[in-house]
């Protein structure tokens, strides 16, 4: 690791700056200086600027950084959950000098994995904010969700791709893919690799059959599920192997890496699909991006 100089000690005069702040935040929820620079419509080096600054101010370091890698310091771990705060209460209060809490029915559509592991944090946030909106919400994939949002009967999607998606649709994040199964058992292909998928069509069993067809390894689906908990709970017993983004990973299931013969996945891209200059999707997008980057970001690993 590189050895950096310490910033000077703080001043009591010394203030935190918000675009400072913001940059900090958003090399940490998109996982590196050009990621972040894209998001804020800045160069790198501006982004880098900014953080340096930011730690000038508050007289610590916050970002450890080697050749490959980014980590959060302490200090950039206690910045960070207090950051995020300051952030959320400043949107608060300029939407709240808009006008007030956001009114009228909002009709969401959100693919399985999104509602079972992101969706709860979102709702919850967007509650507090916005006790007067309602939420309509229709689970399903991604694909069929698009379908019924472009006949009007939904106003926003949460869905993922394996793709980048360049004429529609806001990039919350990307991850990547994984190949799962029970941690205490034994995992035979004598019949073939067992695999447990979702129907078609799905981005995730279209993602698992193309890496396993440019490999010679037999495989076989013998579990199909719609239910991401259902497909977790068959590699978690011990019947089959299934594919998840890498932040969905729980206790009981281990990782079948490149070392264990298994072909490399391509990421998953979570994006939000909405209506052009509609309020609420707005506020509800913000949120969504942050609960993902929280949640993806737990364990404070960046790549650089």
């Amino acid at each position: 690791m590189s050895t950096i100089p310490m910033p000077a000690p703080i001043t009591e005069s010394a203030q935190l700056d918000m675009v400072q702040l913001r940059s900090f935040l958003e090399v940490v929820d998109s996982g590196g200086f050009a990621s972040a620079a894209d998001r804020l419509a800045l160069t790198p080096s501006a982004v880098s600027g900014h953080i340096r600054r930011l730690e000038q101010t508050v007289g610590t370091q916050l970002l450890a950084r080697t050749t490959r890698r980014l980590a959060l310091t302490p200090a950039g771990d206690t910045l960070y959950a207090y950051g995020r705060n300051i952030l959320d209460l400043e949107r608060e209060v300029r939407a709240r000098l808009r006008g007030g809490p956001l009114r009228g029915k909002l009709r969401i559509g959100a693919s399985e994995d999104f509602a079972g592991t992101w969706l709860p944090q979102v709702l919850q946030r967007f509650r507090q904010w916005n006790p007067d909106a309602t939420i309509e919400l229709k689970v399903g994939i991604t694909a069929d969700l698009q379908r019924q949002q472009e006949r009007g009967q939904l106003d926003l999607v949460f869905g993922k791709r394996c793709s980048r998606v360049e004429s529609e649709g806001t990039l919350l994040w990307e991850e990547p893919l994984i190949w799962v199964f029970a941690e205490d058992q034994p995992l035979s292909d004598t019949d073939g690799l067992p695999l447990a998928v979702f129907p078609e069509p799905c981005v995730y069993r279209e993602a698992a059959v193309a890496a396993l067809g440019k490999t010679e390894r037999a495989w076989r689906i013998v579990f199909e599920s719609s239910s991401m908990a259902g497909c977790m709970a068959a590699a978690r017993s011990g019947f089959a192997v299934t594919v998840i983004a890498a932040s969905q990973r729980s206790k009981g299931l281990r990782v079948l890496s490149a070392d264990d013969g298994w072909p490399e996945l391509p990421a998953a891209r979570f994006y939000a699909f909405a209506q052009p200059d509609h309020a609420i999707c707005t506020a509800l997008i913000d949120i969504a991006r942050q609960a993902g980057s929280r949640t993806r970001f737990a364990q404070h690993r960046l790549d650089a």
